[in-house]
């Protein structure tokens, strides 16, 4: 077997002592976890590397930057939740996630990124997504690559959305084609999907992918998508019923296949959407071989989310798939 790799207690725990946090319940939390007054110490969380660029072990979901989120049945949570995050509040939540060492905003909110790096001296980055469409011209998909890429970006990624469609329809090819033209950026280029045959389809087709993006999470609760029910692409076709409540259809097969690849691996959804708590989200992404997770996080849920994280990294320093990054 191949070497495993290992962190040390310094890279794990940082300098800073446990911050208190809220208790979190779902993907909320009952409690409210004040920003840390000038001076005081914080739990920061540990970097790895994609490519050239040092990215903390969690990013922090555009989603709620963007506007949306996924809230299954209960329909008045996005009203809700928008009213919540005002400008000034995702502000302060950038500003509150560098604090802790999450330094990458991903996928969305590449505006926000910019002001507060202009209004503050951050240093927090930002990992776009390019769109890519089976019938869009080469030129049109290279000004938009070379567009997101002019956001400040120091990684770019295939949106999942757009490499499903793309292996769906037979258009893998438009996928790899797309990871080629943004490799001219210079920058590290990724590929999103919620279908693991979009990996194997990259792989087969030797695409020049830095890292993935994958969906990972248990499947044991209670509005999951029943064993028997599932084919994949189904949230693509609503086959077996489908609705949106199920994000990794194939969490055993994608922890043995993503064994074999050498190459990073952010895994998103690690929450199946609130369904799970960090502790146990965190745990089972590190321990079956995420290098990164991508979390949707509100400000006061950041401070705890750091130290469950550091928590997780510690406990699976020693696992079966070698650390990347």
């Amino acid at each position: 077997m191949e070497e495993r790799n290992t962190f040390t207690r310094r890279e794990l725990l940082g300098t800073s002592a446990i911050a208190a946090g809220s208790v979190m319940a779902g993907g909320l939390a009952s409690g409210i976890t004040s920003p840390p007054a000038a001076g005081e110490q914080v739990e920061r969380i540990p970097s790895g590397k994609i490519g050239n660029v040092t990215i903390g072990r969690m990013l922090l979901g555009g989603n709620l930057i963007g506007g949306w989120l996924h809230c299954r049945d209960l329909k008045y949570v996005g009203q809700l939740f928008r009213a919540y995050c005002t400008e000034e509040k995702i502000l302060q939540t950038i500003a509150l996630a560098e604090k802790h060492g999450i330094n990458t905003v991903f996928e969305t909110g590449g505006d926000f990124v910019q002001r507060h790096n202009r209004s503050t001296g951050g240093k927090m980055q930002f990992i776009p997504h390019i769109e890519v469409d089976a019938d869009r011209s080469e030129q049109a998909l290279r000004d938009h690559v070379n567009a997101q890429a002019d956001t400040g970006a120091v990684a770019l990624y295939v949106w999942g959305v757009s490499s499903d469609r793309l292996v769906y329809t037979g258009h893998a090819a438009k996928l790899v084609r797309a990871v080629e033209l943004a490799r001219e950026t210079g920058l590290p280029i990724g590929v999103g999907t919620h279908s693991l045959t979009v990996v194997k389809e990259c792989e087969r087709l030797k695409a020049p992918v830095d890292f993935y993006v994958k969906t990972l999470h248990r499947d044991d609760y209670p509005s999951a998508t029943p064993r028997e029910r599932r084919k994949d692409f189904m949230w693509m076709t609503g086959e077996g019923g489908y609705y949106d409540n199920m994000w990794c259809i194939d969490a055993d097969e994608t922890i043995a296949f993503m064994k074999q690849i050498a190459k990073p691996w952010i895994a998103f959804k690690v929450l199946a959407a609130g369904a799970y708590l960090p502790r146990d989200g965190f745990q089972y992404a590190f321990a079956n071989g995420a290098d990164f997770i991508a979390v949707g996080m509100f400000d006061f849920q950041i401070a705890d989310n750091c130290a469950t994280l550091n928590k997780a990294l510690a406990a699976n320093a020693r696992r079966e798939r070698r650390w990347f990054g």
